[in-house]
């Protein structure tokens, strides 16, 4: 699935192939995908952007200034920017769904979970600092995060296919991904593909939307334009503004509060290929899921896939996001150059 804006009107929306190696049905544009990772940009930072506007949450402060059980050594100076640009020292991954029965568990683990590095030190992608920062999230918001965002991001800018834990009912809409080899056991379809976020109850700041090509639209579309879309004002400009610049924390990293930018050299293989401007920022998703907006071209591009769902070629994502978006910059701004 590929769609494709500019000047906060959809200009493409490209549905190819078919919903899984069992199932021939083609994929529609209001097909559902698994977003995997790209829930801690469309849910998780999201939820970051208004809290900081709502003066409930502080970029600066310490995590356990809102997460009290967030102890270990060296955790005082980790600060919700560090969780931001995964630069707080937490390593990258353990197995929850292995180590803890329950959510409660899981979350237990997590906030004890030794730092590797110092805070700022070093980047580490991590889905720990994404389930820390969720605490986080919810302890300023004062309720779930599941709720904050259908309340005051899904609901306003009328994002009606976009949630944790989809319904019986959308079953049918959604690719599947794969057959779990962890604790389930059985085909993913509808249920969230990371263990670890099944673990969490469905429910976690890395991983658990579901999404579909038009919803995501809105989202880009409102960044693009300052926070607003239609007559709604989710967040102030400056805010997006501070949340896709790139934080250089540590030195070097790409990466923003939350959102990712082109890394450097271009040819290093980013996904946001190699025309994309330098403002651009977007995410990945595990399952075959990505986001790119080029705030200088008014440009969004949306990919959504279930290449997990193809275990023959569980790599070629890595040459089709950049070719992608490649092909979509020359074809819409070549001509005006």
């Amino acid at each position: 699935m590929l769609a494709v804006g500019r000047h906060g009107r959809l200009a493409l929306v490209a549905a190819v192939g078919q919903y899984g190696v069992d199932d021939k049905r083609p994929v529609e544009p209001s097909t559902i995908y698994d977003l995997a990772s790209l829930t801690k940009v469309v849910g998780l930072t999201t939820a970051c952007m208004l809290l900081v506007d709502q003066g409930k949450l502080a970029l600066d402060a310490p995590v356990q200034s809102y997460v009290p059980a967030f102890r270990g050594p060296g955790k005082d100076r980790v600060t919700v920017r560090h969780l931001l640009t995964h630069s707080s020292g937490l390593p990258a991954w353990r197995p929850l769904y292995r180590e803890a029965p329950t959510r409660a568990a899981a979350l237990a683990l997590v906030d004890t979970t030794p730092l590797v590095t110092r805070p700022g030190e070093r980047f580490t992608y991590s889905d720990l600092g994404a389930i820390v920062l969720m605490q986080v999230v919810e302890a300023a918001a004062g309720e779930s995060l599941d709720r904050l965002l259908n309340a005051e991001v899904f609901g306003p800018l009328g994002m009606t296919a976009t949630r944790y834990l989809p319904p019986p009912s959308w079953q049918r809409i959604i690719a599947p991904t794969e057959r779990d080899t962890t604790f389930r056991n059985r085909l993913l379809r509808g249920e969230v593909h990371d263990a670890n976020a099944a673990r969490l109850d469905g429910i976690s700041g890395h991983a658990g939307l579901f999404s579909n090509a038009f919803d995501l639209a809105r989202l880009a579309s409102m960044l693009l334009d300052g926070g607003a879309w239609d007559d709604v004002q989710l967040t102030r400009s400056e805010t997006v503004a501070e949340f896709t610049r790139r934080q250089n924390l540590p030195p070097g990293s790409s990466r923003a509060l939350g959102w990712d930018t082109p890394s450097e050299p271009r040819d290093s293989g980013s996904s946001a290929g190699m025309r994309l401007s330098a403002q651009a920022f977007g995410h990945t998703g595990f399952t075959g899921t990505s986001m790119w907006m080029d705030p200088d071209r008014d440009l969004f591009i949306i990919l959504l896939t279930n290449r997990v769902n193809m275990p023959y070629a569980p790599t070629a994502i890595r040459h089709v996001r950049p070719r992608v978006a490649d092909l979509v910059v020359d074809a819409l701004i070549a001509p005006e150059l």
